[in-house]
């Protein structure tokens, strides 16, 4: 059992590692419960500890990270990213959003995680970018150079070069995943001021209140257009002291003449 716990977690992480053996020890259990085996070979097997020093896990972009990559990424990337960084949606939901969950500047949809609703009105920011993104056919609002809807796999190819292109010119830090772009949201709100209730319901995070899963609608849009209006403002507030006046923060310009070549073929795994 530890060698399969540190053979999963030299190949996909700590983490990895630390669910398989969990799910062994869950096997174990009913095996043990059935009369298939005596004792559950997993169940002392301990987790495997984060290393010290080493980085954390979807740890937060930098005022200055987030703007080295809405400054340099590709037309074909920079929308989901965009959406990401913005709206707090996870890469599965923000690679499937439908272009009908996105009207008059506002988004509703729910987390495929957990189900929870999440509406959320669009940035000035992420509305200028998707407003010179290139123009396709595609059913959801982000696509690939192709104009086709994203597979999951593609789009981490694509992102896995261009972050490490940046990390070569010493732009951004290691240790950058795009599921750090919902703690990255949540720190900003809660430094903006934002409470802990309003910033799960804003990023769509279940909780045990589920009986206001049905009523909380408009309590939900008029909460969220405040929390957003607050993001936006503190977004801004930040940009002023990174980004000269006369420099654009995203690539608006040649967003809407160039179209980047298909990089779906890189092949790896981590977000």
């Amino acid at each position: 059992m530890v060698r399969i716990r540190d053979k999963a977690s030299e190949s996909h992480g700590r983490r990895f590692g630390n669910y398989v053996k969990a799910v062994l020890s869950i096997l174990g259990t009913w095996g043990c419960e059935r009369g298939f085996v005596r004792s559950n070979p997993a169940e002392k097997v301990k987790n495997t500890r984060r290393k010290r020093g080493a980085l954390d896990a979807n740890r937060s972009w930098s005022d200055q990270e987030r703007e080295a990559v809405l400054g340099r990424a590709p037309p074909h990337i920079l929308p989901a990213l965009a959406l990401m960084m913005f709206t707090g949606l996870g890469p599965k939901d923000a690679l499937r959003l439908p272009r009908s969950q996105f009207r008059s500047g506002e988004i509703a949809t729910q987390r495929s995680k957990t189900g929870e609703p999440v509406f959320w009105p669009a940035p000035a920011a992420l509305q200028r970018v998707l407003k010179v993104a290139p123009i396709d056919n595609s059913v959801t609002l982000c696509a690939n150079s192709n104009g086709l809807p994203w597979t999951e796999s593609g789009f981490r190819a694509s992102w896995r070069k261009f972050r490490i292109s940046l990390e070569r010119e010493g732009l951004v830090g290691p240790g950058l995943m795009l599921y750090g772009l919902r703690h990255t949201l949540a720190v900003i709100l809660r430094e903006a001021g934002s409470d802990e209730r309003a910033i799960a319901d804003a990023l769509g995070q279940k909780t045990i209140e589920m009986a206001r899963h049905y009523s909380r609608g408009p309590d939900l849009k008029r909460k969220t257009r405040g929390i957003v209006a607050d993001f936006d403002h503190e977004v801004n507030r930040r940009r002023t002291g990174i980004v000269k006046p006369d420099t654009p923060s995203c690539q608006t310009g040649r967003l809407s003449q160039v179209k980047e070549k298909k990089s779906n073929e890189y092949q790896s795994v981590e977000w």
